[in-house]
């Protein structure tokens, strides 16, 4: 897929739980390794990876990994953050391994961390980049990105074939990108866990933010909500002075963070594959050697 501005250097940055869970669910566990587990994921996963590689062409990349579900530094402020998600069975963990023994052997920088979240690490390469002049490309499904859009960023969802912008999230969602910790912050995020200001949802969350910048304008103007054109207007806005505290509580929460420490973090240029690793890691996992073919088709970039 071309992206806009595409003379611009470009960090593609993957978040590697959204692959890894959808070929988990499709794919049959019938695909098995030499030792008889489950490598469906896996496969599922770097096939992707190579059609990612395939059809950017890209020179920087970075993948990250998820591995803080109940030690993420925001299970501290909120004990309850993401509590509602289940551990993921011995068999996807140990594939999620693999994925990142992959990820690395095919000369892509990788990232995980056991304080911050893969969203965190995503936000803190781009940060870094974007400092060297590049604009960041981010594949996920994860509403949270669209804060970190800046100038000629995109998100690529893949599956759909489609980029969102900051002109098409404004379209979509009514707010800006920058807006998105205060809008989930006040309607709630289900998957995370996180409850929001009771009675408020989405509609009335996106009214609010098209009429004050964020939630310290909302809260120093708290008066005025009860004369804006939104529905129940005078609940609403007892709704948020009772819920004053989580709001801000929860933005702790929504907010991501660009200075998540780093290994290697000078090294997102691609590297010469591992061929002899990558051998025995398709051999390990008995990916068939045809997948060697499709592994080096993938990896010529530039």
């Amino acid at each position: 897929m071309k992206l806009p501005g595409q003379d611009t250097p470009t960090v593609y940055l993957i978040d590697a739980s959204i692959y890894i869970f959808r070929a988990w669910f499709s794919l049959p566990d019938d695909i098995v390794g030499r030792d008889g587990q489950p490598v469906n994921a896996l496969f599922g996963f770097v096939r992707t990876l190579c059609e990612i590689l395939e059809q950017s062409r890209a020179a920087h990349v970075s993948v990250a990994f998820d591995t803080s579900l109940t030690s993420s530094f925001r299970n501290e402020i909120y004990p309850e953050y993401k509590a509602n998600r289940e551990k993921a069975p011995p068999e996807l963990s140990a594939q999620f391994k693999a994925a990142r023994e992959f990820s690395e052997a095919l000369g892509l920088h990788s990232a995980a961390s056991e304080t911050y979240e893969a969203d965190d690490l995503m936000a803190t390469v781009s940060h870094r980049m974007r400092e060297d002049g590049f604009r960041s490309c981010f594949l996920t499904a994860d509403k949270d990105i669209a804060q970190l859009l800046e100038g000629d960023d995109v998100i690529w969802d893949f599956a759909r074939r489609r980029l969102i912008t900051r002109d098409t999230h404004l379209q979509d969602v009514g707010i800006r990108c920058e807006q998105v910790p205060d809008y989930l912050a006040l309607m709630g995020d289900a998957v995370d866990n996180i409850p929001g200001v009771k009675g408020v949802g989405a509609k009335s969350a996106a009214a609010l933010l098209s009429k004050f910048d964020d939630l310290e304008d909302l809260y120093t103007n708290l008066a005025q909500v009860e004369a804006m054109e939104v529905r129940g207007a005078s609940r609403v806005m007892r709704a948020l002075e009772e819920g004053r505290e989580n709001a801000f509580l929860f933005r702790q929460l929504t907010r991501l963070h660009t200075d998540a420490p780093l290994t290697d973090p000078d090294g997102i240029a691609r590297r010469d594959p591992d061929w002899t690793h990558l051998g025995l890691l398709i051999d390990r996992y008995n990916l068939g050697s045809g997948f060697a073919d499709r592994l080096r088709q993938a990896a010529s970039f530039g």
